[in-house]
């Protein structure tokens, strides 16, 4: 009989925020994997778990995810746990979930804690439609990339940041995103929580004077679907209206039809348009 995979959320910050099932769970489970076991290690004494641990990260992930399969191939059950929130979520837990489906062994997530859900509700900005980035790339080009997609991202923006990275990253937002509303929550579910509502320049200027601390997540609002339909309007008053029925027409689009689109385009009337060239 197959094991089977449990991935185990586990308090960002708060013990008292683990569940009752994951307790349960990391009890009788036959081998907890955990991101950094000298970490973990606090959680399990805390709660007197006793079950034996073995250690899965970044740089084992695909050698150790082979070793786990076997073993749950054999029978045996494996909790993952992640320093801290859920596993999957910009952790290697991801790699070892997706590889556990390609070999056949159940996999089923215990909901807990997770910081950018935590920071979304607490961030005082749209949360029906949200975006979730992480931790942007290093890598420069890739960074540029990622940064140009998020341009026009009409999605609240989430993103983690450690704090010696933050001014720079906040930096390069605010040449990218120009400046938005935002909200700083640092040091969630912990005694010196804050959520700070201000904007990203407000921001980079609060922090040349005083030094970022504590695990950051950045929520950041979208661009609004309004000022979206001013940018496209803007853009085509680069143009005359003439070379703008000029690009539908060679289309083949009826001039009748090109006039009507060159009015929607313009945010103008369909007689505005008639009107002009009518001159």
């Amino acid at each position: 009989m197959r094991g089977k995979l449990y991935l185990c959320a586990t308090p960002i910050g708060n013990l008292e925020d683990i569940t009752l099932r994951v307790l349960r769970t990391l009890k009788e489970a036959d081998l907890i994997a955990a991101e950094d076991t000298r970490n973990s290690i606090k959680l399990l004494n805390h709660f007197e778990i006793k079950t034996p641990m073995t250690s899965y990260h970044e740089y084992n992930k695909i050698e150790k995810a082979y070793a786990l399969i076997e073993k749950m191939q054999n029978g045996m059950n494996v909790a993952l746990i992640t320093d801290a929130g859920t596993p999957g979520i910009s952790d290697p837990g991801e790699e070892l979930a997706a590889m556990c489906y390609d070999a056949g062994i159940e996999v089923t997530s215990l909901p807990g804690p997770a910081a950018c859900i935590t920071a979304l509700t607490l961030a005082g900005l749209p949360t029906r439609r949200f975006a979730f980035e992480a931790f942007l790339p290093m890598e420069k080009k890739e960074r540029r990339e990622i940064l140009s997609e998020l341009v026009n991202e009409t999605r609240t923006i989430i993103i983690y940041e450690a704090p010696h990275k933050l001014v720079r990253t906040l930096k390069d937002l605010y040449e990218t995103l120009g400046n938005r509303r935002m909200t700083l929550c640092r040091e969630l579910t912990k005694k010196h929580e804050t959520a700070f509502r201000t904007t990203i320049a407000d921001l980079i200027a609060h922090y040349e004077n005083e030094k970022p601390l504590g695990e950051c997540v950045l929520v950041i609002e979208g661009k609004s679907r309004q000022e979206l339909k001013e940018e496209a309007v803007a853009s085509w008053e680069e143009i005359s209206i003439e070379e703008h029925m000029e690009i539908y027409e060679k289309q083949g689009i009826s001039r009748k039809d090109a006039m009507k689109q060159v009015a929607k385009d313009r945010g103008v009337s369909k007689r505005d348009i008639y009107s002009y060239l009518m001159k």
